[in-house]
């Protein structure tokens, strides 16, 4: 990839996770009534037809991992396990009082934090909890996010029982310089044992995640990772750039200076050797950063036009319904999103005082809801179309005109009712999607809110 593309291109960006992000939601606007309301309405639209997806946050972690950006509690006092599950059960209960009806259970995932912190018992008992209230929908797909260091057969023995069948490892690198420096030591034999078990659990997807951009990373150390990453040949992998936002409190990116983290160059080559060694080990490329062989979901997805995105990156699963649980967790309703307070103690008063935990939201406006969609087919299908009057918005003729320097530079391809990305293109998505951004556009940061888009 042209350097001159890199250099030019290289600037701050969201992952669109959602939009719109949660920088430019419309705080003053949001109240807790109108986003149960939308809540009431989308589930009464969907639950029957696809069901609803759940994102459970476990916050806590044994030790600091330096690269993490997520809100989490280090501690090694497993006494919080069961205090924290309580009000993350209860607050279950509330959202299903509120919904008046059992919801189908689409997708659940746990996410941290490390959700292996916690015991096999303490799981069990969380799980209940929820699938108590609700019920599976057909082919429901579970998942958790795994330490190679902590999750035992145990574990994976009871999530495979409750009908789990995809987990994630966080891989990161192998080089253990760079792994000293992200304080998340863990050899290769570890993530080799834990995937061979949960493969003999009965886990039909077990995914990786390695990032690239790390401190003191080089292209060589990406190239090693990948080396044994193919002796294991993970069904998927998520494969993406180190996002070094040092300024959000509490995430702990301050192990290391500037000057020992790749510079935007070296970062797109340790990418491009990364991507060129997984297609040739027969990944195919799925959406943005993320890699799937032909038999994982991930990859049928894509094929069945299914693939979504949301708070917990792609899924296969699209539900207009996310309800997040637990601390500084994200839902949305389609129509609203709304997140919890991030502190454990405030939550869990809140929840056992039976108050909602959310403390900010964003109603989406109908020029929201538009451009949402393209964005969504953007991030998913590198492609978006605008046939109908429910397709358009007021400032999609000058978004076009925006994108005439990305089409010049051979990024994207567009006629009077498309817009697609090319094979060069999708490495700049993000900043394909900030043409649609109306909210970004038309209040630009003073400072930086985003990682670098390279």
């Amino acid at each position: 990839m042209s350097s001159n593309l890199i250099s030019k291109y290289n600037i701050a960006g969201p992952r669109y996770t959602s939009y719109p992000t949660v920088p430019y939601w419309d705080n003053k606007k949001f109240s807790l009534r109108s986003y149960k309301e939308t809540l009431i309405r989308s589930f009464k639209e969907s639950n029957t037809s696809e069901g609803i997806s759940i994102y459970i946050h476990l916050p806590f972690c044994e030790s600091l991992c330096t690269f993490c950006g997520c809100n989490k509690r280090i501690t090694k006092n497993h006494s919080v396990e069961i205090p924290y599950l309580k009000s993350v059960i209860k607050e279950w209960e509330m959202y299903c009082d509120l919904l008046g009806e059992r919801p189908v259970i689409k997708e659940l995932h746990l996410g941290g934090g490390t959700p292996t912190f916690f015991s096999i018992d303490n799981l069990n008992l969380l799980l209940d909890g929820i699938f108590r209230i609700a019920n599976k929908a057909e082919n429901t797909e579970l998942s958790f996010e795994g330490h190679p260091n902590n999750t035992t057969k145990e574990h994976l023995s009871l999530f495979s029982k409750l009908g789990f069948q995809r987990v994630s490892y966080g891989v990161q690198d192998y080089n253990e310089k760079v792994q000293k420096s992200i304080h998340r030591v863990q050899p290769f034999e570890n993530v080799k044992k834990v995937t061979q078990d949960a493969r003999e659990a009965g886990f039909t997807s077990v995914g990786h995640d390695i990032i690239f951009g790390l401190p003191f990373q080089t292209k060589e150390h990406v190239v090693h990772t990948i080396e044994r990453t193919k002796e294991l040949l993970p069904d998927r992998i998520a494969f993406y750039s180190y996002a070094h936002v040092p300024w959000i409190k509490g995430n702990g990116q301050r192990g290391y200076k500037d000057e020992d983290l790749p510079t935007a160059e070296e970062k797109r080559e340790q990418y491009e050797i990364g991507k060129k060694m997984l297609l040739e080990a027969g990944y195919f490329e799925i959406g943005m950063d993320h890699f799937a062989l032909c038999t994982d979901s991930l990859y049928q997805a894509i094929e069945n036009k299914t693939l979504h995105r949301n708070f917990m990156g792609y899924t296969t699963s699209r539900t207009r319904v996310m309800i997040g649980l637990g601390v500084s967790a994200i839902s949305d309703s389609w129509y609203g999103f709304a997140q919890n307070v991030k502190g454990v103690e405030e939550y869990q008063n809140l929840i056992e005082n039976n108050i909602s935990a959310i403390y900010r939201g964003h109603i989406l406006t109908k020029e929201d809801l538009v451009i949402r969609k393209h964005i969504l087919n953007l991030m998913c299908n590198f492609k978006t179309t605008w046939f109908t009057r429910e397709d358009y918005f007021e400032d999609l003729p000058e978004v076009i005109h925006s994108l005439k320097e990305m089409y010049d530079d051979g990024l994207v391809e567009f006629d009077t009712n498309f817009l697609k990305i090319t094979e060069h293109g999708k490495p700049f998505v993000r900043n394909i999607c900030m043409a649609f951004d109306m909210r970004l556009q038309r209040n630009k940061p003073e400072t930086q809110l985003f990682s670098m888009t390279v």
